[in-house]
């Protein structure tokens, strides 16, 4: 049975967004916002938006008496579509979603039905302390919201505006609150998160904070940093990608295409060279570095010589976890006015895409079978505990394990996409009597 006294939140997108979706639900609860649904929308790509509307018709078919409201990416660049929409009661945007003072009105009835102002108006990002995540063993952490660049095929900086970034002093209380409430992982989060600092006094860099998270919340286990342009790691960030152990060896890489003149188009800030630059050179002082990596199939006037450079990219800089997408037109970009690839070959580029990630990630897991890793716990199930590596890899442990645990583990094989392992020792457990976080977390 659904519980009516706390809001049901769908969620799709970014790291990003489901930062945000704590903090909603944190205001909702403590606005006293009962019997309600927000929709968290994302509009990366039309399907994106697809997804959301039919998620929204199917949330009004099961709770017809729910209130309904509709935020994110989405609603932000196009709040006249959600709001013509019948099942919706209410839609707000994406600064508005961030404050309490929205979800107060709600709860009392005085809200409008759309509530969307000019993105571009926002200049600070504020940090938001929240205690812990619904159903999850890792925590994310806004540093840093929108972005400046202009990318062709992208409708992101229209739904988050330009780029400002939360001050290091309120990232790091943030991150020693959840460790302290026994989250032994952290991802940083952002629009474009390697343009952290830029409107901070004194210009500091993504690489300065993440070593200020390292030295100051000691207690923390694991750091991961979320998707990043690797033509704008510093040298700190660089130095603490090679040789901070805590820093996961897990970096997802904003690409996009391996053909130059298709990134010039794309309006990208890196040439393929650099992309292999980068990645030869932390593999050779970090061996264990794992890569994943965006990439569009079918751009506007991408030939099929352009596009085997992309898939040739796999190899040549070792990317394992692709995010694969067929290149899809966002009315009010330059490069939905720009000659169209036929659909049924952008979709069979991205499927040979997608296949050509899949022997990675098979090659990748091949490799580590026989090695000792460490393994966050983020769910129990019949079979055992489900969890990741260092490395992303999913892995499977034999055994019953509290959800936030870190185990060390010997894998034994693999099989289906999964590592298979046992115990070793137990690592550190998630401290229940520091969190009311675990049995939410163990549901799958």
């Amino acid at each position: 049975m659904t519980d009516r006294s706390a809001p049901e939140i769908i969620t799709f997108g970014c790291r990003l967004n489901a930062y945000e979706s704590q903090v909603m639900r944190d205001n909702a609860v403590a606005a006293g916002l009962e019997n309600t649904i927000i929709v968290n929308s994302c509009a990366v790509t039309a399907e994106a938006m697809r997804q959301a509307r039919q998620a929204i018709r199917r949330a009004r078919r099961a709770r017809p008496d729910a209130k309904l409201i509709v935020t994110g990416c989405g609603a932000q660049v196009d709040p006249a579509m959600f709001s013509e929409m019948a099942e919706v009661d209410h839609v707000i945007g994406n600064a508005e979603k961030m404050q309490a003072k929205s979800f107060a009105d709600l709860a009392i009835g005085g809200a409008e039905k759309v509530q969307v102002n000019d993105i571009f108006s926002v200049t600070e990002t504020a940090g938001h302390l929240i205690e812990g995540f619904e159903d999850k063993a890792r925590a994310f952490v806004q540093i840093q919201n929108g972005c400046n660049h202009r990318c062709t095929f992208c409708i992101i900086p229209y739904g988050r505006g330009n780029s400002r970034s939360v001050p290091a002093g309120e990232v790091v209380e943030q991150i020693r609150r959840l460790a302290g409430n026994g989250y032994g992982e952290v991802v940083l989060s952002g629009v474009d998160i390697t343009s952290w600092g830029a409107d901070l006094p004194g210009t500091p860099t993504l690489g300065r904070l993440v070593q200020q998270i390292l030295t100051h919340v000691p207690e923390l286990p694991r750091l991961r940093i979320s998707s990043i342009d690797s033509i704008e790691v510093d040298g700190p960030l660089f130095d603490a990608i090679v040789s901070e152990r805590r820093l996961m060896p897990h970096l997802h890489l904003s690409l996009q295409a391996g053909d130059n003149m298709i990134l010039k188009r794309m309006k990208r800030r890196h040439s393929r060279d650099d992309a292999i630059a980068f990645c030869r050179d932390v593999q050779a002082r970090r061996p264990d570095m794992v890569f994943g990596a965006d990439i569009i199939a079918g751009f506007p006037t991408e030939t099929e010589a352009m596009f085997q450079k992309s898939l040739d990219l796999v190899e040549e800089c070792d990317l394992t976890w692709l995010h694969v997408f067929p290149y899809s037109e966002r009315e009010g970009t330059p490069a939905a006015r720009m000659p169209q690839v036929d659909g049924a070959v952008r979709k069979e580029r991205a499927a040979r895409l997608r296949a050509a990630g899949e022997r990675k990630v098979e090659a990748l897991l091949a490799g580590l079978v026989g090695k000792r890793l460490q393994v966050l716990i983020e769910k129990n199930g019949a079979a055992g505990a489900l969890g990741h590596s260092e490395q992303f890899a999913p892995v499977r442990v034999a055994g019953d394990f509290a959800p936030g645990t870190l185990l060390d583990v010997q894998i034994e094989a693999h099989k289906d996409g999964l590592l298979h392992a046992v115990a070793l020792q137990t690592g550190r457990a998630k401290q229940e009597e520091k969190s009311g976080h675990m049995e939410r977390a163990s549901r799958p």
